[in-house]
């Protein structure tokens, strides 16, 4: 995935400044600085100041200047004169003693050479000009005028009003020394927050749409920078029509560029492209992509070296990320693009051990992973469906196979690449570009490459739990997600997004015997633990849904069923009870999370069905969480009036398609539960759930489904064969029943005697 972060641009040398010196000025230099700093201490009026300044800027260039002259020289000078000089020149009765290009030049060349001191470049007064060298980059030498009322603070940079003054140019000197400045408030720890406040993409924008003297060579690499993925979903929220207007411009120049023009102009098109999901409605935005995709083809489909290969690669995976597979082209060409990926996988990752990709690789590869990704999802929908979405194109069979065949040899060599990681590189960000990617590709298939992922799971538990806990390096991992231009998804780091992404796998894994052992051998439930636990603390107060939480539980819930004597004696399990019995009665008054409400319930009820018999009373935490389980159960079915089938209630209802196997799997453990817990029936008499169910078979004719009913049977099954009271109310509920779902219950008729 392509940065679009780091340093910003690297300010030009002035070619109006001379050789190039080292940063000192000659002992003659100095003498005159000494007598122009003199003369300007002694002047009486402007002419005598401007005589002694243009001396300054001629006799001692900005990038000879050291510290210390350029501290003499703004105690001398001050930053309000050259403010005031730069506002002077555009009036229309400026004085006569210089031109007033003479005025901008001069005025630029101090603010440049007192901004190369990073000191000076945070002065208060130096930031105020910012709006001033915005406006005139925008619009020329005029570009001032709309400013001259405002003072010598420099207002708040362009508007709309301003795309109808006429400009004339500036010299390049005089552009070079305000982008100059610019370049070096940039370069300030909040330099691009400074520019961003004081309207410098939408000057910088116009500068570039007016074709603005080095607009393209200074103002664009300025306006990548301040794109960068920190600040780019804001500024494009902020900015939508420019940034898009500037997006479109350098897409058309992509498209009509020369061949190799277009191969090294990839990189940039990438930095102005938007976040996913800010500009989807745009359909200009659209056919721009598309646009750019038809000159891709071509390129993907000829010969390139590494390098030029490289951000062409970059480029494709930004534009999955805004489009998808949509505009990409025919089938065959994303089968050629996933097949060119996989290439430069395998070339870079399958090196002999101790041969680290460079950085350039580093972020090629990147953006190969997210190509890979995208591709598995689409041969998967494939291959799992004849007839994919309309979005996606449409890939033959033959086509998936082949693609997943290509994406199987790839990620092989992800898994040799991580196979050499050891605990040191935990916090290398291209480690964890690796992790993630190869996380994907486990989501969807767990099957291929068996052995080598189970040879790779210490490695990858050991990685999520190193993040977890919060290791040493979680900030460098954090300002890298933060820098992608390849969108992560999930927004700050936490520290929990490796295992976030690893969930799916540890999911389907721990569903077979042979990679369960090894997950219990690394104690990956007390890492799913952990998760829970950390993650409650930020949900509980939001009530957001969060799927990681709900797949944790999937995992553990396999845990729970296939090994039984593990949850008994681990004190982990003990300590998921505490905090089973602590969520659900939270969980069950947020109807946003009635999924996870779904998971702690079920999870809970098939640990409660593995307790042996309480010895003394009942602990409190156990009987609150009971106590929750049976009034979100019961919620989920409801009676219609005029004794018809039963039906999901309202509150279910959005929820049912995933939430269904879990309630089914809850009345069985409960079943199980009130078979191994003695006190568990007298509770479901009085708590109600007992009256309420029977209430509702009775009344209703016919269930949704033989499953529900099913599930159901067995619940009050477990509770007629532990209890009398529990029988006798059910005995005396199916007599009354006069045909309906009760009544059909045959193995319920059994337990209780009804014939």
């Amino acid at each position: 995935m392509a940065e679009s972060g780091g340093s910003p641009p690297v300010a030009e040398e002035e070619e109006h400044h001379g050789g190039q010196e080292e940063r000192g000025l000659s002992e003659t230099q100095r003498q005159m600085l000494d007598r122009c700093l003199h003369a300007l201490k002694q002047a009486k009026n402007d002419s005598h100041v401007l005589a002694a300044l243009l001396l300054v800027t001629r006799v001692c260039p900005a990038h000879q200047l050291d510290k210390l002259s350029l501290r003499r020289i703004f105690e001398a000078v001050g930053l309000n004169l050259p403010a005031r000089l730069l506002v002077t020149a555009a009036r229309e009765d400026a004085p006569s003693g210089l031109a007033a290009s003479d005025l901008l030049c001069l005025g630029a060349a101090l603010l440049a050479a007192l901004s190369t001191d990073p000191d000076m470049a945070a002065h208060p007064q130096l930031l105020a000009t910012v709006p001033l060298l915005l406006n005139l980059l925008a619009n020329g030498a005029t570009g001032l005028r709309p400013e001259c009322d405002k003072g010598s603070d420099g207002g708040s940079g362009t508007d709309g009003s301003s795309s109808s003054v006429q400009t004339s140019g500036l010299d390049e000197a005089t552009a070079t020394d305000c982008y100059q400045v610019l370049t070096s408030v940039c370069g300030l720890p909040q330099g691009p927050e400074l520019l961003l406040s004081r309207g410098a993409i939408p000057a910088l924008c116009r500068a570039v749409e007016q074709n603005q003297v080095l607009s393209r060579q200074r103002g664009l690499p300025l306006l990548g920078h301040l794109l960068s993925a920190k600040t780019k979903k804001k500024v494009w929220s902020k900015h939508p029509a420019e940034l898009l207007a500037l997006l479109l411009r350098l897409s058309t120049d992509f498209c009509q560029a020369s061949e190799s023009n277009r191969l090294s102009s990839c990189a940039q098109l990438v930095q102005f492209l938007p976040p996913a999901g800010v500009a989807l409605e745009s359909k200009e935005l659209r056919d721009a992509v598309s646009a750019v995709w038809a000159q891709l083809r071509p390129m993907l489909q000829s010969r390139l070296t590494p390098k030029q290969i490289g951000p062409v690669l970059v480029l494709c995976a930004c534009l999955l990320d805004l489009y998808g597979w949509d505009p990409a082209g025919p089938p065959k060409f994303c089968c050629l693009l996933v097949n060119r990926a996989c290439v430069e996988v395998r070339m870079g990752l399958e090196e002999p051990p101790g041969n680290e990709p460079s950085p350039e690789l580093q972020n090629t590869l990147t953006g190969c992973y997210r190509i890979m990704e995208a591709a598995m999802e689409q041969a998967c929908s494939a291959v799992d469906a004849p007839s994919p979405a309309p979005s996606l194109p449409a890939l033959s069979l033959q086509q998936s196979r082949q693609v997943l065949q290509v994406l199987q040899e790839a990620f092989s060599a992800v898994v040799f690449y991580l196979q050499q990681m050891d605990a040191s590189r935990y916090g290398d960000p291209f480690v964890f570009a690796s992790f993630r990617s190869l996380c994907s590709w486990l989501a969807e298939e767990t099957s291929c490459l068996k052995q080598e992922v189970m040879d790779l799971l210490p490695f990858l538990v050991g990685y999520a739990q190193h993040h977890l806990q919060g290791g040493a390096d979680e900030q460098n991992l954090s300002d890298w997600m933060a820098q992608m231009s390849v969108n992560e998804e999930g927004g700050a780091w936490t520290g929990g997004e490796p295992l976030r992404y690893l969930l799916p796998a540890l999911c389907h894994l721990s569903a077979e015997d042979a990679p369960r052992k090894v997950l219990l051998g690394l104690d990956a439930h007390r890492l799913l633990v952990d998760f829970l636990l950390q993650t409650w603390t930020s949900l509980k107060g939001r009530g957001i849904r969060d799927p990681s939480l709900e797949t944790a539980c999937s995992t553990l819930l396999n845990f729970a069923v296939t090994e039984p004597e593990r949850v008994r004696t681990d004190s982990c399990f003990r300590t998921l009870e505490a905090h089973l019995s602590e969520a659900l009665p939270v969980l069950v008054n947020k109807p946003r999370l009635l999924v996870l409400a779904a998971n702690y319930c079920t999870l809970g009820l098939m640990i409660g069905r593995l307790k042996s018999l309480p010895s003394g009373s009942v602990e409190s935490g156990q009987r609150r969480f009971f106590l929750a389980a049976l009034h979100f159960l019961r919620g989920a079915l409801e009676s219609v009036p005029g004794s018809g089938p039963a039906r999901v209630s309202a509150a279910w209802e959005p929820s049912w398609d995933e939430a269904a196997e879990l309630w089914r799997l809850s009345l069985q453990a409960l079943g199980g539960c009130a078979r191994t817990q003695p006190w568990i029936p007298a509770l479901l008499r009085d708590d109600g759930w007992l009256s309420h169910t029977l209430a509702i078979l009775s009344q209703s004719s016919a269930l949704p489904d033989q499953s529900t009913q099913d599930a159901l049977q067995e619940a009050l099954c477990g509770a007629a064969q532990q209890c009398p009271l529990c029988q006798q109310e059910i005995a005396e509920a199916m007599r009354r029943s006069d045909g309906g779902a009760l009544s059909k219950m045959t193995s319920l008729k059994t337990v209780v005697g009804v014939k």
